[in-house]
């Protein structure tokens, strides 16, 4: 395949070239498929694994558990996982605002907010990562769990991300990410490709919106490259740490 030209509109949706104006409406689509199942989408692609992830997630936030006020922005929240694991291990005096894209994503994480009892901790606002509806320095951090690959422009999110954020605020993403242990690589991959769009298939009905998934986390930049996007983002002391050899990663930066 022959490299894009310097004016070529196009972009990728996981293996497939198409225009980039296209690209956040298939997005959509595809999480408005899958947004009841969502949770369980994740249990099949990590295994499991993806609840130890996020409880690593915030025990490397460490959210204040005193009276001290502190306001997390977690964008692309969809089913509220991120923002409950957040508000039980945090004071009383924190909060978070889930900010996505679908609304059928946020309509299922209003209602386990609402079954969990945390309608006063946790609110809600659909918006886009790359064009976030807040004033500059918002908020005293920022997460992102398993989103940042599915934006278009993820130069445009890591920029917004940056003006949110109040100076010492921080930036946590968790993302699927390379494989950096021999044979798991190769295991990793048989599962992905093999795997998990047959049980799409099988539990959803739906291989099309999984193989999506699985191709945008190979599309997605490694370690490193996502790092350097970060540092040109303009956050200081960045820091990836690995998760079950590189399946996932945590990225870490702060507004200093």
């Amino acid at each position: 395949m022959s490299e894009p030209s310097a004016d070529d509109t196009s972009t990728t949706f996981g293996f497939r070239r198409i225009e980039e104006t296209e690209r956040q409406g298939l997005v959509n689509r595809v999480f408005a498929s899958v947004a009841e199942r969502y949770d369980l989408m994740n249990d099949l692609m990590s295994g499991g694994l993806h609840r130890l992830w996020k409880r690593d997630l915030i025990g490397t936030l460490n959210p204040p558990r005193g009276d001290q006020p502190f306001h997390l922005l977690d964008v692309a929240g969809g089913t509220g996982d991120i923002s409950l694991r957040y508000a039980r291990a945090s004071g009383p005096n924190a909060v978070a605002t889930l900010c996505d894209i679908s609304p059928e994503m946020i309509a299922v994480g209003e209602r386990r907010v609402a079954d969990a009892g945390l309608q006063n901790r946790i609110s809600f606002k659909e918006g886009n990562a790359e064009e976030l509806p807040f004033a500059d320095r918002s908020f005293d951090a920022y997460t992102i769990a398993f989103g940042i690959r599915n934006v278009t422009h993820i130069d445009k999110a890591l920029a917004e991300a940056y003006r949110v954020l109040k100076i010492g605020g921080r930036f946590l993403c968790l993302e699927f990410s390379h494989v950096d242990v021999p044979i798991l690589d190769r295991l990793y991959d048989f599962h992905s490709f093999e795997v998990i769009p047959r049980i799409g298939q099988a539990v959803a009905g739906d291989a099309d919106s999984y193989r999506y998934l699985v191709e945008s986390i190979r599309k997605f930049p490694n370690q490193e490259k996502f790092a350097a996007l970060i540092r040109n983002a303009g956050f200081e002391r960045v820091s990836c740490r690995n998760l079950t050899g590189g399946v996932a990663a945590i990225h870490s930066g702060w507004k200093l």
